[in-house]
């Protein structure tokens, strides 16, 4: 057996829509006209990405749909915290969608999105905003980095 491991460490430059079960388009790397570096190799994708992207060359298309464990995780219940509204600044607009930035680890920041408000109760959802989604990737292959 090959040690593909090794070999298969590189990345690919691509322009990248992620649309969602309705059709409705996620994001777009199209809209900021940056494509989006998908490295291989370094387990930062889940192992059904990474096979969707094996053997793509600079100039393909591919269009491919993944279940939420493939794509963003399934969402977490443990990451919907209720929250005290004197935790937030006073200032701050409280209501479902708008998106809250907490600290975490080593200086990172943690984005949440309100979710509900219900007197001084905030609850906020710490999930990823793509979990538990099942989403369509359409790639545009720019070109691919060997390292």
């Amino acid at each position: 057996m090959t040690d593909l491991s090794k070999q298969d460490n590189h990345a690919l430059l691509c322009h990248m829509n992620i649309v969602l079960e309705d059709g409705s388009t996620a994001d777009s790397t199209k809209a900021s006209g940056k494509p989006a570096r998908l490295n291989i190799g370094d387990n930062s994708l889940s192992p059904a990405f990474e096979a969707q992207l094996k053997g793509l060359k600079a100039g393909d298309k591919h269009k491919f749909t993944l279940a939420p464990q493939d794509a963003f995780g399934e969402s977490n219940p443990d990451a919907i915290h209720y929250m005290d509204r004197s935790r937030f600044p006073a200032d701050m607009k409280l209501e479902a969608g708008v998106i809250v930035s907490f600290a975490g680890p080593g200086g990172s920041e943690i984005p949440g999105i309100v979710r509900d408000t219900a007197g001084d109760s905030i609850t906020v959802d710490l999930n990823h905003p793509l979990a538990g989604h099942t989403v369509t990737f359409e790639l545009d292959v720019v070109s691919v980095i060997t390292e």
